[in-house]
């Protein structure tokens, strides 16, 4: 048994878009992947990366990943890590593969001084819930996420 997390190279772009794709069926929104092996290529290895890719390998094999990038804490004045997306694929599943990857990223979080890692989770997800529950996280249930998209996005930006 053996299990190893790596930094994505611009090589993985496609196995991240499988993963990406995976959690997406997962998450009942495949029909809302729009991402292109080229624009994930640009936004983790372009000129401005947006974010950066951890995988986790078993046994030489892919087993799932985390996708992340860096917040700002104004109360904290430090940066802290925004987990995007950490998805392991349905086979490897109970093999501790998500929290070697959350591991990771808190290893991250602390080398780079940051001030805190923090992600959102579907309601609905209640194994997530209690995984996340049992590594120490706490839910922020005062807070509202709001998002702009498409149309509103537009209008807005163009008044």
């Amino acid at each position: 048994m053996s299990l190893t997390i790596r930094g994505a190279t611009e090589a993985d772009v496609p196995l991240v878009l499988r993963l990406i794709r995976g959690l997406a069926e997962y998450e009942k929104l495949a029909d809302k992947v729009v991402a292109t092996e080229a624009l994930v290529s640009e936004s983790l290895f372009g000129a401005h990366p947006a974010a950066e890719v951890i995988i986790a390998e078993w046994e030489g094999e892919p087993a799932g990943f985390a996708l992340f990038f860096h917040n700002y804490s104004t109360f904290l004045a430090r940066r802290g890590i925004y987990l995007e997306d950490l998805f392991v694929l349905p086979e490897m599943r109970g093999r501790g593969v998500g929290r070697a990857l959350l591991a990771r990223l808190s290893q991250l979080a602390i080398e780079r001084q940051c001030g805190r890692l923090e992600w959102a989770v579907l309601d609905w997800n209640e194994p997530a819930i209690g995984f996340y529950k049992s590594l120490g996280a706490v839910p922020m249930d005062e807070w509202t996420v709001f998002r702009l998209t498409g149309e509103a996005l537009e209008s807005l930006a163009g008044e």
